[in-house]
């Protein structure tokens, strides 16, 4: 099975399907990422998806742009964690309405 997938390029998991979550504080904004859609904040993470195929070369380049890479996540995991995040900030919310009401 692993011999025919490396021969003829079919995989069940195919590499192109694999989709990353970079998690990447420190960028700085300069020339080589000015044409990008996107402004660079000065502070805080941002968070930047990668194809499996091309994690060599975002890596490089986020390095050259002076910035770290935190965390990689699959995709899948990096919208779990942020439904889990925003359902937890939901409760609190909820929570802290419902002390107001009861004062």
């Amino acid at each position: 099975m692993l011999g025919k997938s490396v021969i003829s390029g079919n995989s069940s998991s195919s590499a192109n399907n694999r989709v990353f979550v970079y998690e990447v504080t420190g960028l700085k904004q300069n020339q080589e990422n000015d044409s990008n859609n996107y402004a660079i904040r000065s502070s805080g993470s941002m968070f930047i998806s990668v194809p499996y195929s091309r994690m060599n070369e975002e890596m490089q380049r986020i390095g050259k742009m002076g910035g770290t890479i935190v965390s990689i996540q699959t995709l899948e995991n990096f919208q779990d964690s942020t439904k889990v995040a925003s359902k937890q900030d939901s409760n609190s919310e909820d929570s802290k309405q419902s002390e107001k009401t009861e004062a």
